[in-house]
């Protein structure tokens, strides 16, 4: 009954005009960013953070915006994957393999409605998860000293690469980046500068907020601009007819299984650290696959086929935000990115964030719920103008990216040496894009890297000066084994799990054509 009075109270603070508002912008927000290839999450919550700051929103307001344009995201990126056989990002791939074929059959309503009702089912059945497993992991959390935590963040640098990828050594580049930028600024226990080379800026470190917007938005630009008059333009596209956009009852009532299957599946691989929606698509299609597809019916336009991704990738989506709030370590790259938003607001996510911000935590929670039930309502009717989204040219969008990357900071900040700092991440991220080095752990390691160094002088201070004292608990070697493991296991089946990803993508593809 305690959890129903905080959740109640957690309405209480979400059905405000404000927060309903903002829910909504989000949501319709998020959709149109999911849908546009390419951006997807972490690059829409990366573009409006300066946007929730320059309104001067506070802790609860920014992210319930925030967290609606991550579902919303979330939501959208099927319609790319559906129409045009484009997945809007990763974990919409799986989408493509049932939902195009459909789409081609004159069925592109049918399986847009569909998916979107699928959306809602895992996203809905995951926040829920989330607001009975997060307080219980928050228990444990409880009985962490410095030795845990210092293991608990390696374990997050460890797996954050995803168990899908395939090249483990660019992810510990990556983080090994992040945290010596996070070393940069004047160091809190001897007062020595560090890295500053003299820069009076740079002595309260890099804000992390101008780092994200760097990589995540302004490369997008850059990458925009190297590539411009030589990609698939999917504007000039012929434009896919959408036909029923509510789908029948029957239909709904024999994906029902397939939507609660593949939910619990998404759930679980959301709430594992750096497993993500990405895995949580793909285990959660082949599994049904293996399950009902006994006439191989899935590839030519199976509803079940689009049903299960769907479901699958929003229920990690909100399973990744478990040990986010938690435990103040991200499942997912845009969970990363919403951490950042925590602490530029001065929350500290983790156990005690349970206690000392409640409206925060219960106010988000509920507000995961309206949203959930506006993007069901808006993703429905409001489908045929999501898809005219497409249509919109990227040489009139990605202006509109640089201008609330460059106003937003300035108006956070009001120093055009951030701005200057921010042109220097941009340029970063596109040249680590075309290296294909992941961008999240270097996030992570500039978010984490001063609590890590805390905890860890913290555990060996109180051990006087043993370093055994790391891996003394029983609790400290469970999490260092997870940590060894996580990263182990990707270089051993990452590249088999995105070979078959890609193969039945190519597979789908070639039968098309």
């Amino acid at each position: 009954m305690d959890l129903m009075s905080q959740l109640a109270d957690g309405f209480a603070v979400a059905l405000t005009w404000q927060n309903l508002a903002l829910a909504l912008m989000g949501c319709f927000l998020g959709t149109i960013m999911g849908a546009l290839p390419g951006l997807g999450p972490s690059n829409g919550v990366a573009i409006l953070i300066p946007l929730a700051f320059t309104l001067g929103l506070g802790a609860t307001p920014s992210l319930i915006l925030l967290t609606s344009v991550y579902y919303g995201a979330m939501y959208g990126g099927r319609i790319s994957s559906i129409l045009l056989n484009i997945p809007g990002d990763e974990p919409a791939m799986m989408t493509c393999l049932d939902g195009y074929p459909m789409a081609q059959q004159g069925r592109a309503g049918e399986a847009l409605a569909l998916s979107g009702v699928a959306s809602f089912v895992g996203a809905f059945f995951a926040t829920w998860g989330l607001v009975l497993l997060a307080p219980q992991l928050v228990k444990v959390a409880l009985l962490f000293g410095p030795a845990e935590y210092f293991a608990l963040f390696a374990l997050a640098f460890a797996t954050l690469g995803g168990i899908s990828s395939t090249n483990q050594a660019k992810s510990a580049f990556a983080a090994a980046l992040g945290l010596g930028l996070a070393m940069i600024g004047v160091d809190t226990q001897t007062g020595v500068p560090r890295f500053t080379f003299g820069e009076v800026h740079l002595y309260d470190g890099i804000d992390f907020l101008v780092a994200i917007v760097g990589l995540f938005a302004l490369s997008e630009v850059f990458v925009f601009l190297e590539h411009r008059g030589t990609e698939r333009d999917i504007s000039r596209q012929p434009r896919m007819q959408i036909g029923r956009i509510v789908p029948s009852w029957s239909l709904i009532r024999s994906c029902i299984p397939t939507m609660g299957r593949t939910t619990i599946l998404g759930f679980i691989a959301g709430v594992l650290p750096g497993a993500g929606a990405s895995l949580g698509s793909f285990i959660s299609y082949s599994m049904e696959k293996r399950i009902v597809d006994r006439d191989n019916t899935f590839g030519t336009g199976d509803p079940r086929g689009v049903a299960a991704p769907e479901a699958g990738n929003n229920a990690a989506a909100g399973g990744a935000l478990v040990p986010m709030l938690a435990l103040g370590v991200p499942g997912s790259g845009t969970t990363a990115v919403l951490l950042a938003v925590l602490l530029a607001l001065n929350i500290t996510p983790g156990p005690l964030l349970f206690t000392q911000n409640p409206d925060v935590v219960w106010g988000l929670i509920a507000a995961l719920f309206i949203g959930n039930v506006m993007l069901l309502a808006m993703n429905i009717p409001m489908v045929g103008l999501f898809t005219r989204v497409l249509l919109v040219p990227p040489r009139i969008l990605m202006p509109i990216v640089a201008m609330i990357s460059f106003v937003g900071i300035y108006g956070i900040s009001g120093s055009s040496f951030d701005l200057m700092v921010m042109v220097g991440f941009g340029v970063m991220g596109w040249v680590l894009r075309k290296l294909d080095v992941p961008l999240v752990p270097i996030i992570l390691g500039t978010l984490l890297g001063n609590e890590m160094e805390v905890n860890f002088r913290r555990a060996v201070n109180i051990a006087d000066g043993d370093y055994s004292v790391l891996i003394s608990s029983p609790l400290t070697i469970l999490l260092w084994s997870i940590a060894i493991i996580g990263f182990v296991l990707p270089i051993l089946v990452g590249g088999v799990l995105r070979r078959r990803m890609r193969m039945a993508h190519d597979a789908e593809g070639a039968i098309e054509d």
